[in-house]
């Protein structure tokens, strides 16, 4: 039975990861960071914490990440508020379409809060959604399936009656390990065969997610 759907919010909310993604590529032409997209794409999904880790892992104990972090995310706040962050297509017609029908929104993200709800808010989202549940508010990052058992409590929801929309690997898998059914829609990474055979269906954008969700709960309405 369909009660909720919880959302990521970077590459499925918004076209966030990319808009990053170019801030660290900008700090690769002032400080000369190898291959940094592809350690982006590694990143993906996971929190600060894991974030760090990638990259201390992959370019040594030494390399200045806090100093690095600060100036990509002054960065990715002046791009935003120059209105370069875009939201993703369908977003206002699936949230609008599940309040109607009184299904509970969830956003499951590993952002940190303040700078999630601040962009919910400035977006013109919040009033969608329920619950928002964030990667400081949990010990695990994703994979892990702590953050999606934490936003169905806070919801009021087994995870078996809720549906998780994910972009990334370790969304999936999180989502997958909570309980939930996940749907996939791929933002800078496509799915390998196994991620595609993990997921319950892989979609290319939430205008299909939500034609998949209408299907399914007028289904379970029916039965």
């Amino acid at each position: 039975m369909l009660e909720a759907v919880v959302f990521d919010m970077d590459g499925i909310i918004f076209d966030s990861e990319r808009l990053m993604t170019r801030c660290w590529m900008e700090l690769d032409k002032q400080y000369g960071i190898p291959n940094v997209e592809d350690v982006c794409v590694e990143c993906l999904g996971t929190n600060d914490e894991e974030t760090k880790r990638i990259f201390l892992h992959t370019y040594g104990q030494d390399f200045p990440y806090e100093r690095y972090e600060q100036e990509m995310m002054h960065l990715y706040r002046k791009w935003i508020s120059e209105g370069k962050l875009e939201m993703k297509p369908g977003v206002t017609d699936i949230l609008s379409w599940l309040k109607q029908q009184g299904i509970k929104v969830g956003l499951a993200t590993s952002s940190r809060r303040v700078l999630a709800v601040e962009e919910i808010r400035e977006a013109g989202l919040l009033s969608f959604f329920d619950s928002i549940t964030c990667g400081d508010e949990v010990s695990r990052s994703k994979p892990e399936p702590d953050i999606y058992q934490k936003a169905c409590q806070n919801l009021g929801v087994k995870p078996e009656n809720a549906f998780a929309i994910e972009d990334s690997y370790h969304g999936v898998r999180a989502g997958k390990s909570a309980g939930m059914s996940v749907i996939m829609v791929p933002d800078m990474k496509q799915p390998d065969e196994a991620i595609s055979n993990l997921a319950d269906i892989v979609l290319p954008s939430l205008i299909k997610a939500k034609d998949f969700l209408e299907a399914h709960w007028d289904f379970d309405r029916q039965n």
